[in-house]
């Protein structure tokens, strides 16, 4: 089963940056929408995993995902959903096996279908939009582009973890917020670096971020770098206002956002608290 939850990452996330790389609105329909029943496979694992108290963590292969043809990518795709069902014989979970099985036959089929697509999400143009921005601009929002998939992807997993392992309803309500808003941001920014020539894949994050011994000094030291990602997204806001008010104004959205999650972890850890106080 540990086998089968590494696997089950590697899938969502290889359709995942296939989403992000497809160009067509159904292809990225399709794959966008494969990519979210991957995650619910992985949490439902994940689940399995911990009520049979076996111990795992999130470490996967590297993904690669260079390809010129969108056929290259959607074979690789289907190859894994070939290997995840293979792995299924370890899964003890009848009703949650059969689920899985016949969420894979039908995804392998539908794959199957899509169109082929040229793939210029790797060719290096740095262009978004046909905005015309200087090097300085440019080079700013390639490196906050590179470094904020990255930290919300880790964000995700580290939330995700949390998540798995509290029966706390209140502490899991603002866990799931932080999912949620964690995977807007990625799949923003995951179409920007796409657009610009320069998708990748988020580096594996070592397991001491995510198997927090102490959740009070986790979530402060989360709501310093969430301040610390406000003035981020300040500074590009202001490098790129110049040249264009569309991505001004987008960062200045995703900056306001940072506000609220930074209010729910105060909260969480306001919580935290009150129950240790309680204890």
């Amino acid at each position: 089963m540990k086998t089968l939850l590494v696997k089950t990452h590697e899938a969502w996330l290889a359709t995942l940056m296939a989403a992000f790389m497809s160009k067509t609105t159904e292809n990225k329909r399709v794959l966008t929408e494969f990519s979210d029943i991957l995650w619910r496979h992985f949490t439902w694992i994940e689940h399995d995993l911990i009520r049979r108290e076996i111990d795992y963590d999130y470490h996967r292969e590297n993904i690669p995902i260079k390809v010129e043809r969108l056929k290259v990518m959607l074979a690789d795709i289907i190859r894994r959903l070939n290997d995840l069902e293979l792995l299924l014989v370890r899964c003890e979970d009848e009703a949650l096996k059969e689920r899985i099985r016949t969420d894979l036959e039908y995804m392998r089929y539908a794959l199957g279908r899509l169109e082929d697509e040229e793939v210029t999400a790797f060719d290096m143009n740095r262009r978004y939009r046909n905005i015309e921005l200087d090097r300085e601009a440019t080079d700013a929002l390639t490196l906050f582009l590179f470094e904020e998939s990255y930290k919300e992807y880790e964000l995700i997993m580290i939330y995700n973890y949390l998540k798995a392992h509290s029966d706390d309803a209140f502490l899991n309500w603002i866990f799931q917020i932080l999912i949620d808003e964690s995977f807007f941001h990625l799949r923003s920014f995951g179409e920007m670096m796409a657009e610009m020539g320069i998708l990748g894949v988020p580096r594996v994050i070592h397991e001491s971020l995510y198997k927090v011994s102490d959740i009070e000094k986790f979530l402060l030291d989360g709501i310093e770098e969430e301040i610390a990602a406000k003035d981020q997204c300040k500074e590009l806001s202001d490098a790129v206002a110049s040249k264009s008010d569309e991505l001004a104004k987008f960062f200045d959205f995703i900056n306001y956002q940072e506000n609220y999650h930074i209010e729910l972890m105060r909260e969480a850890v306001a919580h935290y608290r009150q129950k240790r106080a309680h204890g």
